[in-house]
């Protein structure tokens, strides 16, 4: 996509945002383990080994009313695809992720490129550097933007560092225009797990370059909530939820997640109270829960 197709999706992005909430899309990896894939494969390479799968799940999400898809691209950084040996794909695997969820958004819906955590610690705790982790970040930026992306999605951060630098990455690569959503995982107390406390992130978020900041992941709607209300009472930016169905139980060996699809939905109408502007799911959720929350 040209700068100018950019530009104007950036635009008519934030136009609608202004005016409605916008319905994002649930969980990938939930969907593709309940479809077969193992839980060891790298969920990314299905973009090039099993698109119709990745494909399929795009289309359920669209048919449930979801307003934005992520591209099944969360993990697809050099670090870890360097853990399962395909590192040199990263371009390919990134960019195929973005053409399967175009494939599969209707007119108006959005694709966001889905950007996560390295997988590797950083200063002062790691070995990793500032400047390798924007590196990192920005070889993968650049392989989504070339593709065609929307908008960005940064969720599931747990180190405040490493949050700053794929925001600025993302920033040195697409510029001042794409619409970027931050989004990091808490505690059961509105903590993020390397300390930093809500007011702490955030102020670092409401000072970054990203235009939407919230939540997502970790824990149930509840604490998400709770914790999205005091976000709001520190900044002017519009948030973001997308919460697990609940925090995972053990069953029979396998991780089930207990908030039904009903549950998730009365939640919806909180967020929507609090002014929450983008609404979605992490793991756990289904098109059926996506399906809910768009009828609220």
């Amino acid at each position: 996509m040209s700068t100018t197709g950019v530009v104007s999706r950036a635009y008519e992005f934030r136009e609608q945002s202004a005016r409605r909430v916008m319905v994002a899309d649930g969980a990938m990896g939930t969907m593709l383990y309940a479809k077969g894939v193992f839980i060891n494969r790298c969920f990314d390479e299905l973009n090039l080994s099993s698109p119709q799968i990745v494909r399929e799940i795009h289309q359920e999400y669209v048919k449930a009313g979801a307003d934005i898809l992520e591209s099944n691209t969360f993990g697809a950084n050099r670090p870890r695809l360097a853990a399962f040996g395909i590192a040199e794909k990263l371009k390919e695997i990134n960019q195929a992720g973005v053409r399967l969820a175009r494939e599969a958004a209707r007119d108006g819906v959005f694709v966001a490129g889905a950007m996560g955590p390295l997988g590797v610690r950083i200063e002062p705790l790691g070995p990793t550097s500032f400047a390798e982790a924007r590196g990192h970040f920005r070889e993968q930026a650049e392989a989504l933007v070339e593709a065609g992306v929307d908008l960005m999605i940064l969720e599931t951060f747990s180190d405040l560092h490493e949050m700053r630098e794929a925001i600025a990455a993302v920033r040195e690569v697409a510029g001042p225009d794409v619409v970027i959503v931050a989004q990091v995982t808490i505690d059961d107390y509105g903590n993020m797990p390397d300390g930093s406390s809500t007011e702490t992130f955030t102020e670092v978020l409401n000072n970054s370059g990203a235009d939407v900041i919230g939540l997502n992941c970790s824990v149930g709607p509840k604490v998400t909530l709770e914790t999205i209300e005091r976000m709001q009472e520190l900044t002017r930016k519009p948030t973001s939820a997308m919460p697990n169905a609940g925090l995972p139980a053990k069953v029979e060996g396998r991780n089930i997640y207990l908030c039904s699809p009903e549950y998730m939905a009365q939640y919806t109408r909180r967020f929507l109270w609090a002014g929450v502007k983008v609404i979605g799911g992490c793991c756990g959720t289904t098109p059926e829960h996506i399906k809910l929350i768009r009828a609220e």
